[in-house]
């Protein structure tokens, strides 16, 4: 489907020295005035928003201010995930460098970080009562804490005071938000929120506390924006949209992972065979992320955490290694639960509008993931279900949607089955005894109003352009257009009825295709397809034109350069 959102293209153009193709590209992203697009070409870190226009900000900061000259305890609670290890990172390194700036010495921090099935997400009583014990005076969450509201009126009971630093939705009542007891509370998405863009991860709003803190303590600018890298990393990794400011975080965080003086990153980049002068958005969000997403799912967030401090390169190659072997580990169970949950599907739930797959002997981490590859072979919406860790009879699950299906609203419809649900329309994590499965499924099926219309996947591509337009130049253009990512993703374009004069696959796993296509004006193109090789020979057999979406890349062997299309989707006949 193409997108048709209208512009003076040509005349956007010329204003802004670009061609009309990229132009439309942005116009598709939601971008509307000259302004926005200027920004989003040519925009600097100057152009991020200060850290000071969001609700709560300076109070948080003059709370933090006056706990670190006293010398008072503070404790960080951060989360088991990449947003919560890199905003856990910065509140430490943050808070010590200020209290350093204020009184000379690095003050009294800790922090604690929940494992993922022990204690589940975010603050718990056990924490609050273990801070108690402790003596510890103020509390600062990130990348939780919104929700917490019971326990964090735990914390006011017993005299101790809260700074909340979160990004996710405040919940709400039907007299509207309902925020947490605490002294300060720092979310982008609260009502009357003054700050432009609320759409960041946890880590940026750790990052824009640290700017105002930074600045309260003297500490040049310089030394605040070092620490850009850590958000991006976070941005990615969170799978935040790459808009607006987003996107310009990346954009410059990836610039310092460049020349990163961070001994973890470095060496999990080398473990990885990763170059980071040429790491891009990609890599953070499927190499580097996942890494760092490895010890939270499987064993405990703090060797992540433990990484990103490393003070020696034998520590960090150590903890680098640890976090690679188990993301392979992850890996590995992921593919065989993803093997079980098709099968399952394939020869039972085949007919089904909405995919309930129970593997108990999935680890609960992985459920998330592998809902997400059968929502993407099957597209429809699916659940994946494993045996519960925490009482006997019961299991744990998390789905994964398509725009057609509300997840969220399909959980609410049967909430009896349910002791424990959340989630939006995309997204959901539930709890249901294991003899309720059948029931559940059944009901869910009954409940959807899909049509087999909604389970064929539609691309969207950018603008039809036949490939005889792409240059160097405009392959070159495009690069202004990254990081690519969500809600900023790599521009796509179609072509109809090219001839294809041959096919060949190659690669260990015969897992590429290269193929010579000749357009309808007779001009040749060099195709390059990537997936089951062998799969697409057959469908190929006995057709010889195709429809293609595609984007264009520079092919470089033995130094010489040439133009291809990278086909994303294809039509034969």
């Amino acid at each position: 489907m193409v997108q048709t959102k209208r512009a003076d293209f040509e005349g956007l153009s010329k204003k802004l020295g670009v061609s009309p193709v990229s132009v439309r590209v942005m116009r598709n992203r939601g971008m509307e005035t000259e302004e926005e697009m200027r920004r989003y070409l040519y925009g600097t870190e100057k152009d991020l928003y200060d850290g000071s226009l969001m609700l709560d900000m300076d109070l948080a900061v003059g709370i933090l201010e006056e706990k670190l000259k006293k010398g008072a305890p503070i404790r960080v609670i951060g989360d088991y995930d990449i947003d919560g290890v890199c905003s856990t990172y910065l509140l430490l390194r943050g808070l010590k460098r200020a209290s350093l700036a204020f009184c000379g010495s690095e003050g009294r921090i800790d922090f604690v970080i929940p494992d993922r099935i022990a204690d589940g997400y975010g603050v718990n009583i056990a924490m609050i009562r273990q801070a108690v014990q402790d003596g510890v005076d103020t509390l600062v969450t990130c990348d939780n804490g919104i929700a917490a509201s019971k326990e964090l009126a735990l914390a006011k009971e017993h005299g101790i005071t809260v700074v909340v630093t979160d990004h996710h939705e405040v919940p709400v009542n039907e007299n509207g938000q309902v925020l947490p007891p605490a002294d300060a509370v720092v979310d982008p998405k609260r009502e009357g929120e003054t700050y432009p863009f609320p759409e960041i991860c946890g880590a940026v709003v750790v990052y824009k506390l640290l700017q105002v803190l930074y600045r309260r303590a003297g500490i040049l600018e310089a030394e605040w924006r070092e620490l850009l890298q850590f958000a991006a990393v976070a941005t990615v990794g969170d799978v935040m949209k790459l808009q607006d400011e987003n996107r310009l975080i990346v954009k410059y965080g990836l610039r310092q992972l460049s020349r990163t003086p961070n001994l973890g990153l470095r060496c999990l980049a080398e473990k990885n065979n990763l170059n980071l002068e040429a790491l891009s958005a990609y890599h953070i969000g499927f190499v580097i992320g996942p890494c760092l997403n490895a010890g939270g799912r499987l064993q405990t967030a703090k060797l992540a955490l433990r990484l990103l401090q490393a003070g020696t390169k034998e520590e960090a190659d150590r903890l680098a290694e640890e976090l690679k072997e188990l993301n392979d580990m992850r890996k590995d169970m992921t593919a065989r639960g993803e093997a079980e949950a098709v099968r399952q599907v394939e020869e039972q739930y085949g007919e089904d509008k909405v995919l309930v797959v129970f593997l108990p002997e999935c680890h609960e981490s992985l459920a998330g993931i592998i809902a997400g590859r059968v929502r993407e072979k099957f597209h429809k919406p699916a659940l994946v279900l494993t045996k519960s860790q925490e009482a006997e009879g019961m299991a744990k699950g998390s789905g994964r949607s398509i725009e057609q299906y509300h997840m969220f609203q399909g959980l609410c419809e049967v909430a009896d089955l349910l002791p424990k649900f959340g989630g939006h329309p995309m997204a959901a994590g539930l709890s249901i005894e294991e003899k309720n499965i059948e029931e559940f499924r059944r009901r869910l099926n009954e409940n959807a109003r899909l049509t087999e219309e909604d389970f064929i996947p539609r691309i969207w591509i950018d603008v039809p352009m036949p490939f005889e337009y792409v240059t160097e130049g405009l392959i070159k253009e495009f690069q202004s257009l990254e990081p690519f990512g969500q809600g900023n993703e790599k521009p796509l374009f179609a072509q109809k009825n090219l001839l294809i004069r041959s096919a060949r696959v190659f690669g260990r796993n015969r897992n590429v295709v290269k193929l010579s296509l000749v357009t309808e004006t007779g001009v040749p193109v060099d195709g390059i397809l990537f997936g089951d090789g062998d799969a697409f020979l057959e469908k190929q057999a006995g057709k010889e034109r195709m429809d293609m979406v595609y984007y264009p890349d520079v092919n470089e062997y033995n130094g010489t350069r040439t133009l291809q299309a990278v086909i994303k989707n294809y039509k034969l006949s």
